[in-house]
């Protein structure tokens, strides 16, 4: 297990004193980037169907005041496309500021498009933890794990579970065995102190000491 006695530059902004990470990566390029082509083979297929369609009808009308309207519909028509190559563009601009991590005192991810963003799932919230490999990210040797922590959100008056994800991470059983090891003494230790702490420096201000 990697150990950072210094929270690395990518969390600076929340550190939080006395904190140790255990682990932290980013997540592979071709992987991370390959969740975005699902929605562009979607976009693309809308374009190679419409596109067609849509210029007979737009170039077979000579007035002006109809074909305005009627070239806005078609560019508002095209929207699946365009979105889909945004969104691509959006995971290049996303990729070069996420980072996953997780200390002795909870998980954190550093995202953001334009901005920074952090999600932090303290160890107490944790609910269950899975892991998944897809057939890309075998091929290099990656996979994802997610942690739910009771998040939930309402659509069409049904609930759906909302999961925080490790994408593409190197190692990802090592990862995962090692943080269901950290959570499990963490969560415990909350409850009920254990031989894990430092015996000078019992009581609330202690640090969880990993062996």
């Amino acid at each position: 297990m990697s150990r950072f006695e210094n929270i690395p530059p990518e969390f600076e902004a929340v550190r939080d004193n006395n904190e140790t990470i255990y682990w932290v990566d980013q997540p592979t390029f071709v992987p991370f980037m390959a969740t975005g082509i699902p929605f562009l083979i979607i976009g693309i297929i809308w374009f190679l169907i419409s596109y067609p369609l849509m210029s007979n009808m737009f170039f077979d009308v000579s007035f002006s005041f109809v074909a305005f309207p009627l070239g806005l519909f078609y560019v508002l028509h095209q929207f699946p496309f365009y979105g889909s190559i945004l969104n691509m563009i959006r995971l290049l601009l996303v990729y070069k500021n996420t980072y996953y991590a997780y200390s002795n005192k909870r998980l954190m991810v550093r995202t953001g498009f334009f901005g920074t963003d952090f999600k932090i799932i303290d160890y107490d919230k944790i609910q269950n933890l899975e892991i998944n490999v897809n057939p890309l990210e075998k091929l290099f040797n990656v996979g994802t794990i997610r942690v739910f922590s009771g998040e939930v959100v309402v659509r069409n008056n049904r609930s759906q579970s909302v999961y925080t994800s490790f994408r593409a991470i190197k190692d990802p059983y090592q990862v995962f065995k090692e943080l269901k090891t950290v959570s499990l003494d963490i969560k415990t230790d909350w409850n009920y102190p254990n031989d894990l702490r430092p015996q000078d420096n019992q009581g609330y201000n202690t640090r969880y000491r990993n062996k």
